[in-house]
């Protein structure tokens, strides 16, 4: 599995311990080191099945300096997908990606039936 997290995020690293504590082998990789590409992030969308706009972190002051709240909804699929790889500090993390599942933000019930834990 492969852990995409900020470091220095709290959620990050509330998921990352909740990880270890669990037994669960996973490959960090830090999102604003190693942003997600456009290709990743098109099919981490289609596997989880979750809206585009669900992998936007909408607390982060870029997402709030370029207006995004206001402008997501008239951009395409594509446009969306090429913002979110310019910079990993706007994507929502922690994702953590699996065999078959991708998870995106920390919830510690929907993670623990992904993984069968509990």
């Amino acid at each position: 599995m492969i852990f995409i997290c900020y470091p220095r995020c709290t959620t990050c690293q509330k998921a990352k311990k909740w990880l270890q504590e669990n037994g669960v082998a996973f490959v960090e990789r830090h999102i604003k080191d190693d942003n997600p590409t456009v290709e990743e992030l098109k099919e981490w969308h289609r596997i989880s099945g979750l809206p585009l706009k669900r992998f936007f972190n909408t607390s982060s002051q870029q997402y709030r300096q370029l207006k995004l709240k206001d402008k997501l909804p008239s951009m395409s699929e594509d446009e969306q997908y090429e913002l979110l790889a310019s910079d990993g500090m706007l994507v929502k993390r922690p994702i953590l990606v699996g065999d078959g599942f991708v998870l995106v933000g920390f919830n510690q019930t929907g993670w623990q039936e992904a993984l069968g834990i509990g």
